[in-house]
């Protein structure tokens, strides 16, 4: 499947982390979103984003490569890649953007935002028709199995 996801991030602490070209950057501790695309697989894209230990590529890696950064669930839908900068000016208007993440081949302001809470975020993804997944983790997640 080819679409377009947000990844609902906790960052448990206020952390610095250096982000490649983009150098360090302060993240305060809540609930962040993070836009991203795949064309071409987006179960093996959402998957490798997961894994602690992995070559670091997309600035997404360096952040949660950080013990303190843990992915609470994945939003998702079918859609082309131009969605992907459509539910990232979407997010800019419901939370507080980081500057420059996650944008290095497009204009929009950010690609990932700091949200007041999970719920927040949950109704942003919520009007834009996206599916959600709970990582097992999650203090959201009510199912065993998910």
């Amino acid at each position: 499947m080819k679409g377009v996801y947000v990844l609902a991030i906790l960052i448990r602490r206020d952390l610095t982390v250096k982000v490649g070209a983009l150098g360090a950057i302060e993240f305060r501790r809540g609930v962040y979103a993070y836009v991203g695309s795949a064309q071409n697989g987006l179960e093996q894209r959402v998957k490798r984003h997961f894994m602690r230990n992995k070559r670091k590529f997309w600035h997404i890696d360096y952040l949660l490569s950080d013990p303190d950064a843990k992915i609470l669930g994945v939003f998702y839908k079918e859609a082309g890649k131009e969605y992907e900068c459509v539910t990232a000016q979407k997010m800019c208007e419901a939370g507080l953007a980081v500057y420059k993440f996650g944008c290095s081949d497009c204009n929009c302001v950010s690609h990932l935002f700091l949200f007041r809470d999970f719920q927040s975020l949950v109704e942003v993804c919520s009007a834009l028709n996206f599916s959600l997944y709970l990582a097992r983790e999650s203090p959201y997640c009510e199912m065993s199995e998910a």
